[in-house]
């Protein structure tokens, strides 16, 4: 990315200024989600949404882009062994120093992902195309959950009280109701970008 104001260029997946006049400044992360339209309305009923700009519709990513984005080479190259193809889509985190990354095509298959990271319990639960990642503590306490089944929209159960708990983390029902899951920074990104800024990373 490019600013107008100093022309310094900016890395994409870590905010770092890499040229210009700001090179070595960061730009300070935003928490955001890459939610579908349905579970975003359902928890933002009162949400607004950005009309897109009739002077720019032309330019807006078309429906096909991860299809024609497939059929670019991919500069980084694969190093012998590689744990994953170079475009495979992965949810990376990164806690207390360490790295892993979690292959969409798993998450989605198992969800919810259940694992420890840098000393942190954490849960990776999918819902519609949508991803997110909780720690596994309240009140001091580790929990144990898994989806409920044949329920929607997604709805999971710790195995210590049978307390229910939403996607957005908050429980709904049960002994715990009120309390809720501290949620996790992750990042979807290509696996051949992810290793590249995290060399050390771990896979699921």
């Amino acid at each position: 990315m490019r600013d107008d104001e100093t022309g310094t260029w900016w890395q994409q997946i870590n905010g770092e200024a890499i040229q210009g006049p700001l090179a070595g400044r960061r730009l300070n992360p935003v928490e955001h989600d890459e939610l579908s339209f349905s579970v975003w309305k359902g928890e933002q009923p009162t949400g607004r949404v950005l009309r897109p700009d009739p002077r720019f519709e032309k330019g807006y990513v078309p429906a096909n882009w991860e299809e024609k984005i497939a059929k670019f080479p991919v500069v980084t190259p694969a190093a012998p062994g590689d744990a994953l193809p170079q475009r495979e889509l992965i949810v990376g985190i990164t806690l207390n120093g360490a790295s892993k990354a979690y292959p969409m095509s798993k998450i989605q298959q198992q969800s919810p992902v259940t694992d420890t990271l840098g000393g942190v319990p954490i849960i990776i639960v999918a819902s519609e195309k949508s991803v997110r990642a909780f720690e596994r503590m309240v009140d001091g306490k580790q929990l144990d959950l898994f989806a409920k089944q044949s329920v929607t929209p997604l709805t999971l159960v710790d195995t210590q009280s049978g307390s229910e708990w939403d996607f957005s983390g908050k429980c709904i029902a049960g002994s715990m109701n009120g309390k809720k899951l501290n949620k996790i920074s992750s990042l979807s990104d290509y696996w051949f970008d992810w290793k590249t800024y995290h060399p050390d990373t771990l896979v699921y």
